[in-house]
């Protein structure tokens, strides 16, 4: 079955009688254009979202019938959480982890970061209170890098940083 789009989320859809179908994906295949999978009852699915990246969130609905729902899934898997203290604390843990080019997700205020050992091992010596747990990654923190600044206008570190020291201050 060739799916293009997806039509929303299970939230707004009326189950009913109808089973779900889980697609299970793991984190990094939620932007894929084009994909090929089974679900877990066996269906073969190829995702073919040409005109943009989808984006695919837990339980958006990618297909409905008289009989079933074919809902995505995002499998949990290892993760490096840091809860952050100080508002600090959080710029630099950002700074020094997109420094590395690595997706980032921000739930619970908490930092996770897929799991890598010398990712951990770099946080703890820097000093952050890092603890590996299985977790779902579900809100990537988008982040824009221009390569054009305007003079004066600084990194988005020292804004924050610049911020940071404001809040202090008051």
């Amino acid at each position: 079955m060739i799916i293009r789009e997806k039509l929303g989320t299970l939230t707004s859809f009326d189950i009913g009688a109808r089973t779900i179908d889980h697609l299970c994906l793991e984190w990094f295949e939620k932007g894929k254009r084009i994909l090929h999978k089974r679900t877990a009852q066996g269906r073969e699915v190829i995702l073919k979202f040409l005109k943009e990246r989808p984006e695919l969130q837990q339980d958006d609905v990618l297909y409905e019938d008289d009989h079933c729902l074919i809902v995505v899934q995002i499998e949990p898997c290892d993760v490096l959480v840091i809860q952050p203290k100080t508002m600090y604390e959080m710029a630099l843990a950002c700074y020094e982890i997109g420094n590395k080019h690595l997706p980032l997700f921000f739930q619970d205020d908490e930092l996770l970061i897929p799991y890598e050992a010398p990712l951990h091992r770099m946080l703890q010596a820097l000093g952050f209170q890092c603890e590996v747990q299985v977790r779902r990654l579900l809100y990537q923190l988008k982040t824009t890098v221009s390569p054009h600044a305007h003079t004066g206008s600084g990194s988005l570190f020292s804004k924050i940083l610049q911020f940071t020291n404001a809040s202090s201050n008051e």
